[in-house]
């Protein structure tokens, strides 16, 4: 997922001075929320020609049978295609390709060029919706002609099954996954977890303090010199101007990341009149350096920089 991925546990209560917290047991225990990250890549990558999703984008208009967590992560992505309206398309993946983004991509030349002129036929303000097709009882998936890219969508899924993993054993506990995060219960101090947003144009301190308990936090950013890779399926092409940042906090991390994804192609000049019709907790940063919030954020933020 090209991240880093950390999992803390806290004890059930406030640690004490000279006390060495959890027991042997929270190493297997973190090792087995991490193995979960380990087991989305393999399945949902776009950079390995063998993955199982990669072997259903090289035959779009065929069934596949898939493993379970690259169904349960497709279905997650129909149904967040559907909530916001089309801004999040999984189908961007062609022009992913076109704009450079084939980093590790080893498969052939000619099975980009197939899924690229799909894509492009299709592309632009009358693309019609993306309908997948799904056999629950056998698990297999029909992508509807079109090459996809899960991008964010299955790092934010990682975050919660690893999360939903741990829940039951160490309620107390953060994941994080560069950007991604969910804090579960409280912090080792006994208070919500405090999270920090990353200033996005390299200052050295956050942009502000979110203070969360039992939520998810998720980024999605630029750099405001580059060709980047949020992709406005309504264009083909990079979107979100005016921003080079936005944070969502929210209940389910996959949730968290798709909001912050549609909310940033929502440009600068619509961002907060959607965000307040949505009643979404954001906050974003414009190329200018300057950030504003959303009304539902205001409850989370701990201390904001001046």
């Amino acid at each position: 997922m090209a991240t880093d991925v950390s999992v803390r546990l806290a004890p059930g209560r406030p640690e004490r001075p000279g006390t060495r917290g959890m027991d042997a047991g929270a190493e297997g225990l973190a090792r087995s929320a991490l193995g979960v990250f380990a087991s989305v890549e393999r399945a949902c990558t776009r950079f390995d020609p063998t993955s199982p999703l990669m072997r259903a984008n090289a035959r779009p208009d065929r069934w596949h049978r898939v493993p379970p967590v690259l169904f349960a992560a497709l279905r997650r992505a129909q149904q967040a295609h559907v909530a916001t309206a089309g801004r999040f398309d999984p189908r961007v993946f062609a022009d992913l390709i076109e704009l450079g983004y084939r980093t590790s991509l080893p498969f052939g030349k000619e099975e980009v060029r197939t899924a690229a002129v799909s894509a492009r036929r299709a592309s632009g303000r009358g693309r019609p919706p993306w309908r997948p097709r799904f056999r629950f009882g056998r698990c297999e998936v029909h992508l509807g002609g079109d090459a996809v890219d899960l991008g964010g969508l299955g790092k934010g899924l990682a975050v919660r099954w690893s999360s939903e993993l741990l829940r039951e054993s160490a309620p107390n506990h953060l994941v994080d996954a560069g950007g991604d995060s969910y804090c579960s219960g409280v912090a080792p101090e006994g208070i919500p977890w405090r999270i920090g947003v990353e200033d996005p144009t390299g200052g050295g301190e956050p942009v502000a303090v979110l203070a969360l308990r039992d939520a998810a936090v998720a980024t999605s950013s630029i750099r405001v010199e580059e060709v980047h890779h949020l992709i406005d399926p309504r264009t083909g092409r990079p979107g979100g101007a005016g921003l080079v940042a936005v944070t969502t906090v929210g209940r389910d991390p996959a949730s968290a990341e798709v909001w912050s994804k549609a909310l940033f192609l929502a440009g600068a000049g619509n961002i907060a009149n959607e965000a307040r019709r949505r009643g979404l907790a954001a906050l974003w940063v414009r190329d200018d350096g300057s950030f504003e919030t959303s009304p539902a954020i205001e409850r989370f933020v701990l201390w904001r920089r001046s």
